[in-house]
């Protein structure tokens, strides 16, 4: 009986060590997940939406100044730098790299969807060159639509990429979509991955189109977010939008009638929503 039990008690902890689950090791940044956090967000808390095992670990603002949020903080989220604009108020391009510096941002996004804007490629490419290049720090080509039109998305960036003559530096391509479908969606980025074999992907804002539903957001969203963490191109994504619908209604009022407010991470009440748990978990 006691070489018996001895045998079990030995068996039973060669089991217990041999396929216990592993402790939960927080990732570091850069992960594939963030928050795209508009200015008007003083009031939430994008702690909320860290789970500390690096789930979510990505947040930008579209601006080169530190998010808005509740608590003055990131919520120990790693902050991603955007030079919007080519220069204006809330981020003159000559104070860029003072507040990479003083921000210690180590990633940036350029030029929010140029290619709708008015800024064409050639006038994009030497602003870049000028301005971005110097930048010792991963960098984004700029964010383009998804527009099909003439000089407009994908088109617009290979423009700007043929303008640069191999002398634009980047980490990644920066792709914008809005449609109505899943297959829409990974159609998309799956022609920006064949256009741009070399490039590394983000995808800084997505999300369905208006009249979907909160439902319907879910249901596209847990595809999105499964075919994205399975490309291994794709390097970082952001569903649009980190706010509450309340917020995004008053100080947005045109993005909230483009997509509704079923894709917010946010509850009325500063509660994590039905979308925002679903990046936490799915």
């Amino acid at each position: 009986m006691k070489s018996i039990t001895a045998f079990i008690t030995i068996a039973l902890a060669l089991t217990s060590s041999s396929f216990a689950a592993p402790a939960a090791v927080k990732r570091k940044g850069p992960g594939k997940r963030g928050l795209c956090w508009p200015f008007y967000n003083g009031s939430l808390d994008p702690a909320k939406l860290n789970d500390n095992q690096g789930t979510v670990n990505l947040i930008y603002d579209y601006e080169t100044f530190l998010p808005p949020t509740k608590t003055g903080k990131n919520g120990g989220l790693n902050f991603i730098g955007m030079q919007r604009c080519m220069d204006c108020d809330s981020s003159p391009i000559k104070q860029l790299a003072a507040r990479q510096k003083q921000n210690g941002f180590s990633t940036l996004f350029t030029l929010n969807e140029p290619d709708i804007n008015g800024i064409s490629p050639k006038t994009a490419a030497t602003w870049y060159k000028q301005n971005i290049n110097p930048m010792k720090i991963k960098k984004a080509l700029p964010a383009v639509t998804s527009s099909t039109n003439p000089n407009q998305g994908l088109g617009w960036l290979k423009q700007m990429l043929d303008a640069c003559a191999g002398q634009c530096f980047f980490d990644y391509i920066n792709l914008h979509h809005y449609g109505t479908s899943f297959a829409q969606f990974k159609a998309h980025v799956e022609d920006a991955h064949k256009r741009f074999p070399n490039a590394r992907i983000v995808v800084t804002e997505f999300a369905l189109q208006a009249p979907a539903s909160q439902a319907q957001q879910l249901a596209y969203y847990k595809q999105a977010f499964a075919f994205l963490d399975k490309a291994a191109f794709v390097e970082m994504y952001f569903p649009f939008v980190t706010t509450s619908p309340q917020l995004f209604s008053k100080n947005d009022p045109n993005g909230a009638k483009f997509v509704g407010t079923g894709s917010t991470l946010y509850n009325n009440d500063g509660s994590i929503s039905a979308v925002g748990k679903l990046l936490l978990s799915a």
